[in-house]
């Protein structure tokens, strides 16, 4: 791969918010190395956008599978030298209930995809950013991380874990040059979110939360809540008494479980 132009590295880049970031980073002339478990569907996106394909390169992996994102990664530094972004993005909601056994698998696999996923995706690329002090690791949280809500234990908790582990891994590199970037969407129009039951607010487009995404990133926001109308809602039912929020959320649709 040629090396004229920066390089954005997407994890989750097959569909939803992934696939609209790597889209406006493409339009922005940058090179793309996109992961996901499905690559025919990432080349075919490719053909379809009519990339050249010498800027594109695409990793098939699972980011459940630690051996197989860290490969990836690895190939990417070798193949395509040091990104200057690299996107966690992978990620799975799914509405989980503790009563049942079979949903214990399903949290299992949300915390290894939204959690030790994202703990992979960075790994390859941490000593080769403190050593050249430069470098960007965007961690994907969610609104979500805020407060938990019924249905959404496992989703919820995940998300909280994110926004934790990158502020976290935020103050190891602040010395080394190495920026990390939390955001925190609202609800985006994915095929995630289609499924869910329940009213979404301030509801916008994958391509309109990728162009405020990268406005962030590239200011090397530490935290930015997307739509800043969420991050509002987000500040007010954190400061809202356990007693009313508890009443706010009686009724409220759970999120659909797998089985459903």
């Amino acid at each position: 791969m040629p090396t004229d132009a920066p390089l954005v590295v997407i994890t989750g880049a097959s569909s939803g918010i992934g696939q609209a970031l790597a889209s406006a980073y493409a339009q922005r002339g940058w090179r793309l190395a996109l992961v996901a478990r499905r690559a025919e569907v990432m080349q075919a996106w490719v053909r379809e956008q009519q990339l050249d394909p010498a800027r594109v390169a695409v990793y098939g992996a699972d980011v459940q599978d630690i051996d197989a994102i860290v490969d990836a990664g690895q190939r990417c530094l070798l193949e395509c030298g040091l990104p200057d972004v690299v996107i966690a993005n992978a990620g799975i909601s799914v509405g989980i209930d503790t009563a049942e056994r079979s949903d214990l698998d399903v949290l299992r696999e949300i915390y290894a995809t939204n959690n030790v996923g994202m703990a992979a995706t960075f790994h390859p690329f941490i000593a080769a950013m403190r050593l050249a002090r430069r470098g960007t690791l965007v961690g994907v949280a969610s609104v979500g991380a805020i407060r938990g809500m019924p249905g959404h234990g496992g989703y919820c908790a995940s998300k909280a874990a994110v926004a934790s582990y990158c502020e976290s891994l935020r103050l190891e590199l602040r010395s080394d040059g190495v920026r990390v970037v939390t955001l925190l969407p609202g609800f985006v129009d994915t095929p995630l979110t289609r499924q869910n039951p329940y009213p979404m607010p301030f509801m916008m487009s994958a391509p309109a939360f990728a162009a405020r995404a990268i406005r962030a990133i590239d200011a090397a926001d530490r935290w930015r809540v997307i739509p800043w109308q969420m991050g509002w809602v987000a500040k007010l039912l954190r400061c809202l008494p356990d007693a009313i929020y508890d009443r706010a959320m009686a009724g409220r649709a759970r999120k659909k479980r797998r089985s459903e």
